[in-house]
């Protein structure tokens, strides 16, 4: 394409690409060539095609650049790379953390079919309750052995959430209108990965036995007050806050600020 648009021959004002699953990368490229090139946000080039009787690929393309040359396209940022980079990283973590849910509940589901309940468990105590409902059944262990070896590997991998860059939809939903407010839930817009590994963090830090620090004190007021689901979702936000401005900063954590002082 660079090539081509190098022998095209005439000035270029603009190229214009919508956005999409190569999109990124195209724009990346064609940009780093010295290219005019702009992203078009996706919904509004779709309202522009509505009235397109006839859709094609030769149309959609006339049709971008109509509306490049008359300037009726809204621009859409391009994520850096070390961004996509990231949520390729939350992408694949939540699919590995999803397959190994899967693992379990079929575990539990042939073990409940012989009469063995596996009842609570831990993620370290699942394993050897499991070898232990099996222990004196051959062919069941053998089934338990391959489908724990593969919950093992998923489990190994990705263990920390610790690296998000921004979170979307962690505020509540607002309607007003006249004498009419009300506030409702979250709205969940935006990234549903980034929002996902804040309210686990969050979620770690309240329910789990972790190092004293303010921001538990400080979730803990708010459950006492609000309860622990408003709680999680008040620190998972709070977080958010904390990492924008470490990144606007380039600053790291400072745990010592964030500890407990310790009475003495």
């Amino acid at each position: 394409m660079i090539a081509w648009f190098a022998s095209y021959g005439a000035p270029i004002a603009r190229i214009g690409l919508e956005a999409g699953p190569l999109s990124q990368w195209l724009y990346a490229g064609m940009k780093a060539a010295g290219l005019p090139v702009e992203l078009l946000e996706t919904r509004h080039v779709r309202d522009a095609f509505k009235s397109m009787p006839v859709k094609t690929d030769r149309k959609d393309a006339s049709g971008i650049a109509q509306l490049m040359r008359l300037g009726w396209f809204r621009p859409v940022h391009r994520k850096s790379l070390p961004s996509q980079e990231v949520r390729a990283l939350l992408s694949v973590r939540k699919l590995l953390q999803t397959k190994r849910i899967d693992v379990e509940m079929s575990i539990r589901g042939i073990l409940r079919g012989f009469g063995l309940k596996v009842g609570s468990t831990t993620s370290r105590t699942f394993e050897p309750r499991v070898q232990e409902l099996v222990a004196q059944h051959e062919r069941l262990r053998l089934i338990s052995d391959a489908l724990l070896k593969a919950r093992a590997v998923l489990e190994a991998e990705f263990k920390s959430s610790r690296t998000v860059g921004a979170h979307f939809g962690l505020t509540q939903n607002k309607y007003q209108s006249g004498e009419t407010d009300i506030t409702g839930r979250i709205s969940k817009c935006g990234d549903e990965e980034v929002r996902t590994a804040l309210y686990e963090a969050a979620n770690v830090i309240l329910t789990r036995p972790v190092k004293p620090s303010l921001l538990k004190d400080w979730a803990m007021g708010v459950a006492r007050r609000a309860g622990k689901k408003k709680a999680k979702i008040a620190l998972a936000r709070k977080l958010a806050v904390i990492l924008r401005r470490m990144l606007v900063d380039g600053t790291a954590f400072d745990a010592a600020k964030s500890a407990r002082p310790v009475a003495a």
